[in-house]
């Protein structure tokens, strides 16, 4: 027997058509560089999306081309994510906090014609204009001012519209985006997300044990755009007709709540440092802001600290903790609190949402150590593993970088975790950021989490460093809340409670502001060099 159901390609094209027909006047909202509101339909943004795509077919663009974007989140960037694709191109996002000579790297790497970029961001690109071999370069004139030559107007290269514009036979294994991750260890490496991916992604974060998107939504990304795909929020609030607030280049938590506040969003979606900052705020004007009850909050990126979690909920939030990455699309797991569990007391609850949850349907999850596939008993630690349909199955041309893949087709995270009997995965670290003290295992993230448990601390980053003794042992760099004063003594004492002896750090360094990477993760490497050459009889 032959199954008998239509060839229908999983494509963006029927996501950006079905919202324009059902959902034509669903706002999108976006922050401007000078703080003001830009406001639009969806019909327009469908109207313009296609209009791009058109554009990009008349400047003749190839099926398979890469399309650069250098961006902020907002409407425009929206555009690019569903015109460039459906013009049979790939839109790639430049992570525009990465150092000039990596977006060189990248541009080189990926070899795209057309750049797409704001107009706030033209510093940056004349940084490294002159290392790389652009065709043109469409600038989003947020701010109207004159343009230099050589460059043109986005909105003028897209006004003739669409006229006449047929989409492209596109066939759903045929690439639609392309992220590269950091470069934290060696350069950036890119990822080629198909349009199957995508839409089955889409799909699968949208469920209500994921994310829970529907129309109703007002989606708030602050996870970047110009970085893994800014949790594929864009292409499922499109594929469902939410609203969209994008908040531009303005992240600091007093502009996130005003926007959360006066244009009523449900869901929104950031690393944790991003939210430690909004907690602060909430704390010291608990009244000042008007949120909706319940909004959602979506931590992810690094593991969230059980003190922010208690934090958001505090002020009538709803924490949510997931874990991806860039080569999945890019989320792998989302936390979903099981009917048995929901007996638990508040501080096992709180324990429980530390960890990063169930895999998304479609995701398989494995342990592996030394010892081989590890039992799920929440007690087993080794590499996790995963593969499925919208997992990369290897970078774009790199092969060097052949070896994150099993040979029966299992791509290694490089994260070290746990997982229970009930499917819930703990990530306990990277793979090299774990501490080995002494041939026994110690958890950075587990420490750094009780350290932020401390009512004096607003952040903590623990590192391993050399020992004579030990092999290594753990240093805390530790910082304090502002006007909030704590002792080594004291924060050891902290974290006595939750840990054996053994793991307690045995310095606690206290500075001014932990080092981040291009996504708001802590940058342990920095630190790591910074205290290289710490001497174990200066311990503190």
């Amino acid at each position: 027997m032959h199954a008998t159901m239509m060839d229908y390609p999983l494509t963006l094209v029927p996501l950006l058509e079905r919202a324009g027909k059902l959902f034509p006047d669903t706002e999108i909202v976006s922050r401007r560089p000078d703080k003001s509101l830009h406001r639009y339909r969806t019909a327009d943004f469908c109207r313009r999306a296609r209009a791009l795509a058109a554009a990009l077919q008349r400047a003749g663009l190839a099926k398979g081309e890469a399309v650069a974007t250098l961006m902020w989140n907002n409407s425009a960037h929206l555009e690019a994510y569903f015109g460039v694709p459906c013009a049979g191109g790939v839109v790639l996002t430049l992570n525009l906090r990465l150092p000039p000579a990596d977006l060189t790297y990248i541009v080189n790497h990926a070899k795209p014609r057309f750049l797409i970029i704001d107009d706030v961001l033209l510093p940056l690109y004349e940084q490294f204009k002159k290392d790389v071999a652009l065709d043109r370069v469409f600038v989003v004139r947020w701010n109207k001012g004159s343009l230099a030559d050589g460059l043109s107007d986005y909105d003028s290269f897209i006004e003739p519209g669409s006229d006449g514009f047929v989409y492209p036979a596109l066939a759903e294994g045929d690439a639609a985006g392309m992220c590269y991750t950091s470069g934290t260890t060696g350069k950036p490496k890119g990822v080629v997300y198909s349009h199957r991916a995508l839409v089955l992604h889409s799909l699968a974060i949208s469920l209500p044990d994921v994310h829970a998107f529907s129309h109703r939504e007002c989606v708030m990304p602050v996870v970047p755009m110009f970085h893994a795909n800014a949790w594929g929020h864009p292409f499922a609030c499109v594929m469902l007709g939410a609203k969209q607030v994008f908040p531009g280049p303005h992240l600091d938590a007093e502009s996130l709540l005003d926007l959360c506040a006066n244009e009523g969003v449900t869901l929104t979606a950031g690393v944790p440092t991003v939210w430690l900052a909004v907690v602060q705020a909430l704390d010291a004007n608990p009244t000042r802001w008007r949120l909706k009850p319940g909004m959602r909050v979506l931590t992810g990126g690094s593991a969230a600290p059980e003190g922010l979690l208690r934090g958001l909920e505090r002020h009538g939030l709803k924490a949510m903790h997931g874990w991806g990455m860039t080569e999945m699309a890019p989320v792998g797991a989302l936390y979903s609190r099981k009917l048995k569990l929901d007996a638990l007391d508040t501080d096992a609850r709180y324990r429980h949402l530390t960890r990063q949850g169930l895999p998304l349907p479609l995701v398989e999850m494995r342990v592996v150590n030394d010892a081989g596939e590890a039992p799920w008993d929440g007690e087993s630690m080794g590499e996790l593993q995963v593969r499925g349909p919208f997992i990369a199955g290897r970078y774009h041309n790199a092969p060097e970088a052949a070896d994150r893949w099993t040979g029966d087709g299992w791509f290694k995270t490089g994260d070290v975790v746990t997982i229970d009997a009930d499917g819930y995965m703990k990530l306990a670290d990277r793979t090299k950021d774990l501490v080995k003290s002494g041939g026994e295992w110690i958890s950075s993230v587990e420490l750094e989490n009780a350290l932020m448990s401390h009512p004096a601390v607003a952040e903590a980053a623990v590192i391993a460093i050399q020992h004579p003794k030990w092999q290594e042992r753990p240093l805390a760099a530790v910082v304090l809340k502002k006007d909030a004063q704590a002792t080594a003594e004291s924060l050891r004492a902290h974290l006595a409670e939750r840990f054996a002896k053994w793991w307690l750090p045995d310095a606690i360094v206290f500075i001014d502001a932990i080092p981040r990477t291009s996504t708001g993760k802590f940058q342990k490497a920095v630190l790591r060099e910074r205290f290289k050459d710490w001497q174990w009889d200066k311990a503190v």
